[in-house]
């Protein structure tokens, strides 16, 4: 059997080249908007956390940036803790719920979609992370619309 002689990885050590950038670091143009939509449910994955991450990057290249949740994505908009709403039951835990009050305090809109909220999942507006804007399901085509017709950067998220 081969021999392992490699030592083993340590703390600090740098498996990669992370400062190596290969594409230019692209930044908004005045007046460029972004659009990130969530049709995921929250903690089925990384993705709703990992998209939360780029719209906060997109905002911060300049892009007037926007969130919708629909669908599932609402659960991503709703306040949560363990044993009181805004407690962290487990490291990590709130990480979305930070994410989303980070990118909203930097500038960010959030919307989410009321016909989700109640019919789907049973919540009322005020379930919501301060600074949500609920809307009008008849309101998430639009605002898809809307950046189209602004030629902005649309991202969807889907998971299910």
């Amino acid at each position: 059997m081969p021999a392992v002689t490699k030592p083993q990885n340590q703390t600090g050590d740098v498996l990669v080249d992370y400062e190596e950038k290969v594409f230019e670091d692209v930044k908004a143009e005045p007046g460029e908007k972004a659009l990130v939509t969530f049709h995921t449910v929250a903690f089925e994955g990384s993705i709703g956390l990992v998209n939360l991450l780029q719209a906060t990057r997109l905002l911060r290249k300049g892009f007037e940036t926007s969130v919708l949740l629909y669908g599932p994505g609402v659960t991503l908009g709703v306040q949560r803790g363990f044993p009181t709403l805004g407690d962290e039951a487990f490291p990590g835990h709130q990480a979305m719920n930070k994410q989303i009050v980070k990118f909203m305090e930097e500038g960010g809109k959030v919307y989410a979609c009321r016909f989700a909220l109640q019919a789907l999942y049973g919540h009322g507006e005020g379930a919501l992370i301060p600074g949500v804007r609920p809307i009008n399901p008849l309101d998430v085509l639009d605002i898809v619309l809307l950046h189209r017709k602004a030629n902005a950067f649309i991202l969807n998220t889907w998971t299910l």
